[in-house]
């Protein structure tokens, strides 16, 4: 993937984010009641009957995802007493990886495709492959990326084009 890489020691994010992501996310408990999150699972009683998970647990990884944005507490006004977890929109948003996970765990873990099986609402049909795209939505691999400083990003049109064509090289 090119000469420039990640720093690979900085754990506190400063150049790279997957080490914020981890530590919102970063254990088992809190994807698991991401999971029933997406699947309409709202109070902790649900939760924890769901999940079959500890009270302390449980409470602990929702104050880190409320604390971390991906989850929002709110008091019902008819039983204060009773308290409704829901993902915000910062949650709603790792869904895909949720399902990159998921997808993941079908082929290299499970080896079966898991049930229910999620689909389209619009002509019901199984979702496809998350997969890595380009720019204009080409599906791309690992051998097709490289890193950049974002200081030497182009605007689109100016770009080096890359290309298995020796013409297109040579006029490099």
């Amino acid at each position: 993937m090119g000469k420039l890489r990640e720093l690979l020691n900085d754990l506190e994010g400063g150049n790279c984010a997957l080490p914020l992501a981890l530590e919102a996310m970063g254990e088992r408990w809190s994807f698991m009641i991401l999971r029933a999150a997406f699947n309409g699972v709202h109070h902790f009683e649900e939760f924890q009957q769901e999940l079959n998970i500890a009270r302390n647990i449980l409470s602990n990884r929702l104050s880190k995802l409320v604390d971390h944005g991906i989850m929002a507490r709110e008091v019902m006004a008819e039983d204060r007493r009773k308290v409704r977890y829901q993902l915000t929109e910062k949650g709603i948003e790792l869904l895909p990886a949720m399902i990159a996970l998921r997808q993941w765990g079908e082929k290299w873990g499970a080896g079966v495709p898991s049930t229910p099986v999620l689909v389209d609402a619009r002509d019901e049909q199984p979702i496809g492959p998350v997969t890595l795209t380009a720019h204009d939505g080409r599906v791309i691999g690992y051998k097709e990326l490289l890193w950049k400083h974002r200081s030497e990003l182009q605007p689109l049109g100016q770009a080096r084009v890359r290309a298995d064509n020796p013409a297109a090289v040579a006029a490099e």
